[in-house]
């Protein structure tokens, strides 16, 4: 559940802070108040993307701050658990801010996370029904979705299988093109190929090995130096009267010392030990310089090996492992390439064997596909019942998919739906999209909402003037509707009716005032006295009449008993 909500410097809201129970929630206004402003913040809370449009004039950056409260197995908090995030009592608070730049940042109880990660969470948590998304129901190539969501694990499943072999068949046929092009460009790229792995092969590369090179040309281009040098460390520590015959010395003499006074024995272990380190330094100081020689014709071998590296490395890569893989990648292709007739003649075996599957696999989510159909159709004639539209029938057609390619199947199946409805009795059913009125359409998202908020698990629905091109009768019958919605879950809905707002359990009233030249919107809950107020606005528009009042006062006393009776 969603319980306070927080938006500071948000388009013209400056700053608001809201607290929101269980029930049905009511924000109403005039036009232009900022009523829709507050559920493009709570799109923002749930991965929606963030614009530079959405910071108020004059401000750094816009704030949005949401306050959950779920139980321990919220989808949505197993979704964040499996992020790694670290969430506690079952709160979640998320963040978004948008600066003038319109960079993003999101956090989830203070950590920083991805967007994706946002939205990957933010699916369960809200469920938001814009003004304009009835609209979708007029695109029939929506319709399918509808379905397949209603359709359960089952055919969820089904449909993620069937994906799987449509990605198979996708990838052999797009291997098959890359073979029938024409044999000038399969020749052309044989001769590259070729070339290219016997450059790399005859080169001989071993990893490591240009490290080892750079290594051996130092010590090649610097032998001079290094002999001398090395030479006169060598005779600093093991010449004569140097500093290992000068240890040497020390510790005969320390050795005597002992002999009568043991009070110096550490003294003496630790020159013993210093002793035998110069020897051993000496000793491979020695061996080193036997190793030294100045030989400018492994130089120059040296030299070439390495030029010869770097041009490899222009070509192929930019280190000696990237040339070996190239050179094993150019080797594989060339290898299909050179007996592309076989590996064709394999791969179109391959592709039938795959068209079989996906014609069983398509069959197998049609079927599925209809009988979920038959269900929905009469879900949707029995919520529509209840939104005075008793009689009107609702049909799920099936036609067969049609692609660019020829191939009937496409990623979802062999399946095209369309929504038909026939409002009255008697009436064959047409497409939705053609002959629903607005009014009607927002009755039918409304009913399919309902049916998937069973579905989906989301407690909290928000809808946005809903009851677009509705009135009368029919309004009523949407405020039951979004009232008994509100007794399972917590519902947050923008009206500009007033049979609506006076059936909710929580009224919030939005207006807009100028002060000092700048516009801010302000967000009130209303008490008794103030809801009559707002639903005599309602009711007679600008001048609030002692009438008008009385009808308020009656409209909310005949809500009241409704929602008893319920």
């Amino acid at each position: 559940m969603l319980h306070e909500l927080s938006i500071r410097d948000f388009a013209i809201i400056e700053q608001v802070h809201l607290t929101f129970s269980e029930g049905f929630h009511v924000l109403t206004g005039e036009t232009g108040a900022g009523k829709s402003i507050l559920f493009d913040a709570l799109s923002l809370i749930v991965g929606g993307r963030g614009s530079a449009d959405f910071v108020r004039h004059g401000a750094k950056k816009a704030e949005v701050e949401a306050l959950f409260e779920l139980t321990e197995d919220h989808r949505a908090l197993i979704e964040l658990k499996k992020l790694g995030l670290s969430l506690e009592d079952g709160c979640l608070v998320i963040r978004r801010e948008v600066t003038q730049q319109g960079k993003s940042t999101c956090r989830i109880n203070g950590q920083l996370v991805t967007l994706a990660m946002l939205r990957q969470a933010g699916e369960y948590l809200l469920d938001i029904h814009g003004q304009h998304e009835h609209q979708s129901l007029m695109r029939t190539e929506e319709h399918l979705s509808w379905l397949d969501a209603y359709g359960g694990p089952s055919l969820s499943e089904a449909l993620n299988k069937y994906k799987k072999s449509f990605e198979k068949y996708q990838e052999v046929t797009r291997r098959l093109t890359t073979l029938d092009q024409s044999e000038k460009e399969i020749a052309q790229r044989i001769d590259l190929l070729t070339f290219q792995r016997d450059e790399i092969a005859a080169a001989r590369l071993e990893a490591g090995e240009e490290e080892a090179l750079f290594q051996e040309q130092n010590r090649l281009a610097h032998a001079e130096h290094l002999t001398h040098r090395s030479a006169s460390a060598f005779e600093l520590l093991y010449g004569e009267e140097q500093g290992g015959e000068r240890l040497n010395r020390a510790v005969r003499d320390l050795e005597e010392v002992v002999r009568f006074d043991e009070s110096l024995q550490e003294v003496l272990e630790l020159v013993q030990s210093a002793y035998y380190q110069v020897e051993e330094a000496a000793r491979q100081l020695g061996r080193y310089q036997d190793e030294l020689e100045f030989d400018p014709v492994r130089l120059s071998e040296v030299n070439d090996r390495l030029t010869e590296i770097e041009q490899l490395k222009r070509k192929y890569g930019d280190t000696v492992e990237e040339i070996i893989a190239h050179g094993n990648e150019a080797a594989t292709e060339l290898e299909g390439l050179e007996h592309s007739d076989q590996v064709k003649q394999e791969l179109m075996e391959q592709q039938a064997s795959l068209l079989t599957i996906l014609e069983e696999e398509a069959a197998s989510l049609t079927q599925l596909r209809k009988k979920a159909a038959i269900t929905l159709e009469l879900r949707v004639e029995e919520e529509l019942v209840d939104l005075n539209m008793k009689g009107t029938r609702i049909q799920v057609a099936f036609h067969d998919q049609v692609s660019n390619n020829g191939l009937r199947y496409t990623a979802t199946g062999d399946d095209y739906v369309e929504f038909l409805i026939a409002p009255n009795p008697g009436e064959p059913p047409r497409p939705l999209a053609k002959i629903a009125s607005g009014g009607e359409l927002s009755r039918i998202m409304l009913a399919l909402k309902t049916i998937f908020s069973d579905l989906d698990g989301i407690n909290t629905l928000i809808f946005d003037e809903i009851d677009t091109g509705v009135s009368g009768r029919a309004a009523q019958a949407i405020a039951e509707k979004i009232t008994r919605l509100g007794r399972n879950r917590q519902v947050l809905c923008v009206t500009h009716l007033p049979q609506v707002a006076c059936m909710a359990d929580i009224h919030f009233q939005i207006s807009k005032e100028t002060l000092e030249e700048k516009t801010r919107t302000r967000v009130k809950m209303l008490t008794e006295e103030g809801r009559v107020m707002e639903l005599a606005r309602m009711l007679g528009g600008v001048e609030v009449t002692k009438t008008t009042q009385t009808h308020a006062l009656e409209m909310l006393q005949l809500a009241e008993k409704t929602k008893e009776n319920m």
